[in-house]
């Protein structure tokens, strides 16, 4: 058998070149490379290591593993995810970072990958594997183990974790690592720690390990069984509905899920992750659905006696925390490439299979299937409803500041169609999931699995990254999507460090940044609790009540502060005309070329105004023994909508 010698760290990335993603829609082939590239920050922990490696390769040859810098690690996971995403998980990157801080940095990044059941390969460095030098600087030391380091807090966050503490492992591990990055059902946050001193240590590598390598990823077709069931539970229904959820894109579903909604007459609600799989103004389309929804999807889906889940994890914002679905007799239809989604709500018809695959049989045994006028006309009726609320939304004018409403609507108006919108924590995703008018299977995206703050940028970014490569895959480079982030000054705050590594590589980020002094979000809610905005507001202490809630607005200029990090800044002043100048500005930020690095578009607005009720709820418990008579009337109302709810769904 012949082989090679190198260290780990080179073993492992010459591996990591050779892995291609192969997949197949219908007659398409689609080979794609599997790890684009590898993140790090360099400390003690890996800058002789997998550093090392890097660095040997890039003199060699640079398109062998391409290197990225970063200015946080837990950045540089949503850089992977975003990439992941808008790849439809065929592609994602790589990230080495030291041990310790640099490791656990990357913690949430890799739980916000799992939850979203998005790829990425995470190599946080580990102490001495031999313990010669020990402890060594940043080690975690316990007295009752010494086989615990800080990267075992990994494990519950990752879809799959090993440790390498002697070079040959080293085979056993990446190639478990690229079977659960490569499969849809299991896929997310992948860590493989990797001891210092292993890193540099040498092996011989056999070139079997290292030549080219596919991994197809698996789109099971439905059994006939299961097929002939969801027919017969489809025909049976009077009021069916369909919930569709991002498996639907991440199997490239969106048009079988239109033919089948246009062959049947069923209507469509989405998820979070499922805008998108039809155009806003789709007859058939209801657009959001649950605690964020729309109106329309509400009130379908509460009169439901089916409802059809399509690459759906039902998250408590998408069943209205188990309120969305009142029908006595409600039945599930679940299509989903991961048992344990399908067999959710209690399913009577849980499909293992790709959503594209099922759809497309359904459709075929359906034949002649038409949902009744009553369903149809109360689809068209809600609809236009729905429509013409979020249309007097958006044509608010408050002065001097705008709501965010109208923010919205000015640069949805503002984009086109194929741009992309990123979001992820705050008012503004369950906003945007009501409002946003998408006319693009890629023209949102909302990571709202983990909703957590300080994604936004890092993970535009990712999702910049492949609209470039997809856009110089296709051989025009200048025509690569707009990407724009939208950003609360709360999730600013949190995570803006990526707006360095944009301006370092030129990449042309939009972010509109909203400036409402606080959290915007979270003040609604304790509001709506009868918690009165506590600790939402940027404000000076006052020292004698120690209270946040009262001072004066704290005089932050995060525009400045982004022009202090090399960003082109527009500054949109309040005040009449505020939209129209808004909306100038995004087409002026727009019009920017390719490669002349990111533009932030500073607005403010007014926290208290908030967006169209979606006639829902989310359960968020409030206490019975306050004092407070605001939190006793939010109990009341609390305690009305928890009658409502159905928890043991299914039959």
């Amino acid at each position: 058998m012949s082989t090679r010698t190198l260290s780990v760290s080179q073993a492992l990335v010459a591996f990591l070149a050779n892995q291609w993603t192969v997949d197949r829609i219908g007659a398409e082939e689609h080979r794609q490379r599997t790890i684009q590239g590898m993140f790090g920050i360099f400390g003690h922990g890996n800058v002789a290591g997998v550093g090392q490696a890097l660095k040997q390769f890039q003199a060699e040859d640079p398109t062998v593993m391409p290197y990225y810098q970063g200015r946080n690690e837990q950045a540089q996971v949503h850089q992977a995810v975003g990439y992941a995403r808008h790849t439809r998980r065929r592609a994602t990157f790589a990230v080495s970072t030291s041990i310790g801080p640099g490791a656990t940095n990357m913690v949430t990044g890799a739980a916000l990958a799992t939850t979203n059941r998005l790829p990425a390969l995470l190599f946080p460095s580990d102490q001495f594997a031999t313990r010669t030098p020990d402890p060594v600087l940043q080690q975690l030391e316990r007295p009752d183990a010494g086989d615990i380091t800080v990267n075992d807090v990994f494990r519950p966050v990752s879809r799959f974790f090993d440790r390498v503490v002697r070079p040959e492992q080293l085979f056993s591990a990446l190639l478990s690592g690229m079977r659960v990055l490569t499969d849809p059902a299991e896929t997310g946050a992948v860590t493989i720690a990797l001891p210092q001193d292993v890193q540099a240590e040498a092996l011989e590598v056999p070139e079997e390990f290292l030549a080219p390598r596919e991994w197809r990823i698996r789109r099971p077709a439905p059994e006939e069984e299961d097929v002939r069931a969801a027919v017969a539970a489809i025909r049976a229904a009077e009021r069916p509905v369909v919930i569709a959820g991002g498996g639907v894109h991440y199997a490239f579903a969106t048009e079988a899920l239109r033919e089948f909604a246009e062959a049947t007459g069923i209507p469509v609600a989405y998820t979070q992750a499922g805008v998108g799989v039809m155009d806003w103004d789709h007859p058939l389309c209801l657009g959001a659905v649950g605690s964020t929804g729309s109106t329309a999807s509400n009130a379908v889906v509460a009169d439901a006696d089916l409802v059809i889940g399509i690459g759906t994890r039902y998250e408590d914002f998408t069943t209205a925390s188990r309120t969305a679905f009142q029908h006595p007799d409600v039945r599930f239809v679940n299509v989903n490439v991961a048992a344990f989604d399908a067999y959710k709500q209690g399913s009577s018809v849980p499909i293992v299979a790709d959503a594209r695959k099922t759809l497309v049989e359904l459709t075929k045994a359906l034949g002649g299937y038409r949902v009744g006028g009553d369903l149809a006309a109360t689809v068209e009726a809600e609809k236009q409803r729905w429509d013409t609320t979020v249309d007097a939304a958006f044509g608010e004018r408050h002065l001097p500041l705008p709501s965010q409403n109208e923010i919205i609507g000015a640069v949805n108006e503002a984009m086109d169609d194929r741009d992309v919108v990123v979001c992820a924590a705050g008012s503004l995703p369950g906003d945007l999931h009501k409002m946003w008018r998408v006319k693009d299977p890629y023209g949102y995206h909302v990571e709202y699995a983990f909703s957590c703050m300080g994604y936004e940028i890092a993970g535009g970014l990712g999702v910049k990254r492949a609209a470039v490569a997809e856009a110089e895959q296709a051989g025009a480079p200048e025509d690569a999507r707009d990407v724009v982030v939208m950003v609360g000054d709360g999730s600013y705050l949190m995570m803006h460090t990526e707006l360095v590594t944009a301006v370092a590589e030129g990449f042309k980020l939009v972010v509109v940044l909203i400036q409402n002094h606080g959290y915007a979000s979270i003040g609604a809610l304790s509001e709506q609790l009868g918690s009165q905005r506590f600790g939402t507001k940027y404000r000076y202490l006052d020292g004698e009540r120690h209270s946040f809630d009262d001072g004066s607005t704290l005089p932050i200029d995060l525009a400045t502060n982004a022009e202090s990090l090399g960003v082109r800044v527009l500054r949109v002043e309040s005040g009449e005309g505020v939209i129209d100048r808004l909306k100038e500005a995004v087409a002026q930020a727009k019009a920017v070329p390719e490669g002349s690095g990111p533009v932030l578009v500073h607005v403010e607005s007014d926290p208290l105004i908030d967006a169209p009720s979606s006639e829902s709820w989310w359960d968020v418990p409030v206490t019975g023994t306050a004092t407070l008579d605001s939190t006793n009337e939010a109990y009341e109302v609390y305690q009305q909508h928890k009658a409502r709810q159905r928890p043991l769904l299914g039959n």
